[in-house]
């Protein structure tokens, strides 16, 4: 199947019974694929047997069976698909006050809650990153996944699923804004801003893994001064921008020995190394193996 027209337009929103609580729908597809851009309501992207790319200004986030992402309302982006073979997508559309709604009706006291029901929070904004799959909303969703087949019609099922994987990913917004609280600024909003610039540079690192990635590179996709962004992102993620990609293409190097047949040099040169002794070297310091070694042991 091939999708061709704007993610609005698959699948049908359901109308909330309360004010706040807006248009929330599921687009549940698979397409080998799928190109489109625009600006689109808060979402969370989860796709399983094959990966998206999408696009946010510079920035760039691919999600696949490992990891989901949450984009804000208004937030202009492009998505792409391109695989052999059919990706299915689950993805999560949130109305217009859905957040707030719930984000109040957890955080205000019962009393301002009986004085006014439908009132919403200030406005909420999450973290938009790749967020590998967690005992906190991953859960949640599988679950919706699973069962949404069997209750596709059933709006008064279905909103009550939306308000449950909503209070989750409030939760995990949290945690986050806990994380991010632990980078050096004297202001809180400032480090807030500080975390999300290196998120956008470390899921542009992990999406463009397999090509030349540089500091320089990263720096702009951050806005951040290449020495600045370095210490930040040791700080955040505990190991540098080249660590993390060395790490990343040495996973996928592994993945690839286990469950293909391309030749050793063919998957160096794949996972983006330029060099075979020195894939071969960082591979065996990673797992303590040579890679033709591993491949070895992990066939029948």
């Amino acid at each position: 199947m091939i999708l061709t027209g704007p993610a609005g337009n698959i699948g049908a929103p359901l109308k909330g019974a309360a004010p706040g609580t807006g248009d929330c729908w599921i687009l549940h597809e698979r397409a080998r694929r799928y190109h489109w851009s625009g600006a689109g309501q808060l979402s969370l992207k989860c796709f399983f047997g094959g990966g998206a790319l999408y696009q946010l200004g510079k920035g760039y986030h691919a999600v696949d069976d490992a990891s989901y992402l949450v984009l804000n309302a208004a937030q202009n982006y492009s998505i792409h698909i391109e695989a052999n073979a059919p990706v299915e997508s689950f993805c999560i559309f949130f109305g217009a006050g859905f957040a707030e709604e719930v984000h109040g009706s957890v955080n205000f006291k019962p009393e301002r809650l009986l004085d006014a029901p439908w009132q919403g929070s200030e406005p909420v904004r999450f973290f938009e990153k790749t967020y590998p799959h967690d005992s906190l909303v991953s859960p949640a969703v599988s679950r919706l996944r699973r069962l949404y087949p069997q209750h596709a019609g059933e709006s008064g099922w279905l909103e009550e699923e939306f308000h449950g994987v909503m209070q989750r990913l409030l939760r995990a917004r949290e945690l986050t804004r806990r994380e991010a609280q632990t980078l050096d600024s004297v202001r809180p909003a400032t480090r807030e801003e500080l975390y999300r610039r290196v998120c956008r540079a470390r899921d542009y690192a992990a999406a463009m893994f397999a090509g030349p990635v540089t500091l320089a590179q990263l720096s702009a996709v951050a806005c951040l001064s290449p020495n600045h962004l370095l210490r930040t992102f040791r700080q955040a993620f505990g190991q540098t921008p080249h660590q993390y990609l060395v790490a990343r293409r040495l996973g996928r190097a592994r993945e690839l020995l286990a469950t293909t047949e391309t030749s050793v040099t063919d998957i160096c040169l794949e996972v983006g190394f330029e060099s075979l002794g020195s894939f071969s070297h960082l591979f065996r310091k990673r797992f303590g193996i040579a890679p033709s070694q591993f491949r070895e042991r992990t066939r029948p």
